[in-house]
C-alpha cells in the first residue's frame, strides 16, 4: 500500500499518533554526564528503544521509526563507529525473536550497501522473519539520510518514467524509502537539540515537532505519553483554517 503525501490529501487525524518518528540524541552526553566512556550511552540507549517499542505498542501506535544512525555519523571517531556496529548486530541478535513474538515487524531503510556483509544478512533475515507482523511496524533508519532519500527516489522515478517531461508526487511516492508507511503525525528530538537534521525531510511536512530536553537513556514510557500529550493539543490543519476544522467536526 502507498500511502498519499499530506500535500497530495489531508490525512485522518486520531487522537493517538498513528506514526511517532524519533531523534534518539543524546546517548554520549549521557554517559559523559556520569564520567563514563561514550559507548556505555549507546548501550543504556538500546534500552531506552526496547522500552519505547514496548510503549507505543500498548499504546495503538502503529509506526514507530527510529534514527539509529545518520549519514553523517561516519564522521565520528572510528572507534566509536565500530562499537555501534557491534551493538546493531548484538541487538539483532537479541531483539529480533523477541519482537516476533510480540507480532511486530522490523524494516531497517537506508544505504544498507555500505555495512558488513554480515549485518546485511542479519537485516534481511529479521526482515523476513517479522514481514507478516500487525502490531506495530519499527523502522530503524541506518546510514540514512533525508537528502539521500529524496535524490534515491528521483533517480528512480526517472527510471521507471524515462518519457515524462514532467513528475509528480504520485510518481516519486513509491520509491521513497519508506513509501510503506503514512507520514509521521509526532517527530521527538530528545537531547535539547532544535532541528531535524537531515531525517526524514519530505516526510516530515506536516508532522508535530516535539523536543525534549532529556537525553535518550533517560526517555521512558512517561517521557512518551508528554510527547503525545503535547500533540493531541495541537491543532492540525494541514493547510485549513480553524474555522474549518470547526465545521467539520460539526
Amino acid at each position: 500500500m502507498i500511502f498519499k503525501s499530506s500535500t497530495a490529501a489531508v490525512p485522518e487525524v486520531a487522537k493517538v499518533p498513528r506514526h511517532v518518528a524519533i531523534i534518539m540524541d543524546g546517548n554520549g552526553r549521557w554517559a559523559t554526564k556520569r564520567f563514563l566512556p561514550r559507548v556505555a550511552g549507546h548501550v543504556k540507549g538500546v534500552e531506552a528503544v526496547r522500552g519505547v517499542v514496548e510503549a507505543c505498542a500498548l499504546r495503538g501506535v502503529e509506526y514507530l521509526t527510529l534514527f539509529a544512525f545518520s549519514s553523517e555519523n561516519w564522521r565520528r571517531p572510528q572507534d566509536e563507529v565500530s562499537f555501534l556496529m557491534k551493538l546493531f548486530v548484538t541487538a539483532l541478535d537479541r531483539e529480533v525473536s523477541k519482537m516476533h513474538a510480540n507480532n511486530i515487524r522490523l524494516k531497517v531503510v537506508g544505504d544498507l550497501a555500505r555495512f558488513d556483509p554480515q549485518l546485511q544478512a542479519m537485516i534481511a533475515n529479521a526482515e523476513r522473519k517479522t514481514a507478516n507482523n500487525t502490531r506495530l511496524t519499527v523502522t530503524v533508519c541506518a546510514n540514512y539520510g533525508g537528502r539521500w532519500d529524496i535524490l534515491q527516489a528521483a533517480a528512480k522515478m526517472a527510471k521507471a518514467h524515462p518519457d515524462a517531461q514532467e513528475y509528480t508526487e504520485e510518481q516519486l511516492a513509491p520509491h521513497l524509502a519508506m513509501a510503506y508507511a503514512p507520514e509521521p503525525d509526532l517527530f521527538i528530538r530528545t537531547g535539547g537539540e532544535q532541528r531535524i537534521s537531515n531525517f526524514l525531510l519530505w516526510q516530515l511536512a506536516y508532522a508535530e515537532l516535539y523536543f525534549s530536553d532529556e537525553f535518550w537513556p533517560d526517555f521512558s514510557a512517561d517521557s512518551l505519553d508528554r510527547a503525545i500529550a503535547s500533540y493531541q493539543n495541537r491543532e492540525r490543519r494541514f493547510g485549513r483554517t480553524g474555522e474549518q476544522l470547526t465545521q467539520t467536526a460539526s
